[in-house]
């Protein structure tokens, strides 16, 4: 696993990742971030967000506008997700999980979404407004600090492509576990790796892409273990960048659960 002992370098990564999606929430993605290979410069937002498994009928139910084509997987196919329920969703972006989620847990239900980039939160905000969600919320938050959210208040956690961001991922999932109540669950798409890169060839830039903070499977898991979630499954796994190598190395989308 990679470890830290450069706080400055700490700083420099969550500086870049905020200004690499604040880029993107102005003026929209260009390179299909954390896209799986069949991701070409001329897929549309909408059909990048459909190749990860993203349900047609579902997106045209949301505000166009939250849909960036960013993300490595479609979790929400596997959270069952009912009405009434809490929900938080890290790493939100412009709301397209937020409003899908929405839709599914109703007006008695609420859906919270975190980022820590203003122009996203900006921009999922406005489009909250463009689509009358009244069971939505956005907050600026650290993940891996203190996510803004009362202890054991939440029934399910969904992230999409954003815990490889993080410099210290049990810390993270360590603040997902301390929001869900008892029997609550985390489902997650992410990016893995077979070989991680040590602390001194980091590259910040490529960390943004979600390439060098990516841990293997094996460790990426024990992390979550480590938080204290039990019943942890891989509930799909499919390879990135159709078996080509990244920057040396092969890189894997999962989708994972887990329970507190």
């Amino acid at each position: 696993m990679v470890y830290f002992v450069n706080r400055s370098m700490i700083e420099m990564i969550k500086e870049n990742i905020k200004k690499r999606y604040g880029k993107i929430a102005v003026s929209g993605n260009s390179d299909c971030c954390c896209m799986p290979g069949e991701c070409e410069s001329e897929t549309s937002p909408i059909d990048a967000t459909k190749i990860i498994g993203y349900k047609h009928e579902e997106l045209k139910l949301i505000p166009n506008e939250a849909i960036l084509g960013v993300g490595c997987g479609a979790p929400l196919n596997h959270a069952n997700l009912q009405e009434g329920e809490i929900v938080v969703d890290l790493g939100s972006g412009a709301g397209i999980d937020v409003f899908l989620s929405a839709n599914k847990v109703l007006d008695s239900g609420r859906v919270i979404g975190i980022d820590m980039t203003d122009e996203m939160l900006c921009k999922a905000r406005e489009n909250s407004i463009k689509g009358n969600y009244t069971n939505v919320e956005f907050r600026k938050g650290d993940i891996e600090e203190n996510i803004p959210v009362d202890d054991s208040t939440v029934d399910a956690v969904i992230s999409n492509c954003v815990i490889n961001l993080t410099t210290d991922k049990i810390s993270a999932f360590k603040e997902v576990h301390r929001i869900l109540k008892k029997e609550g669950r985390m489902i997650i798409s992410d990016l893995v790796t077979d070989r991680e890169i040590i602390s001194k060839n980091i590259d910040s830039e490529q960390w943004c892409a979600c390439i060098d903070g990516a841990l293997t499977k094996e460790n990426y898991v024990s992390s979550i273990r480590q938080a204290g979630f039990e019943k942890i499954e891989v509930l799909e796994e499919r390879t990135y960048m159709e078996g080509e190598k990244v920057n040396g190395r092969n890189i894997t989308s999962l989708i994972i659960k887990a329970i507190k």
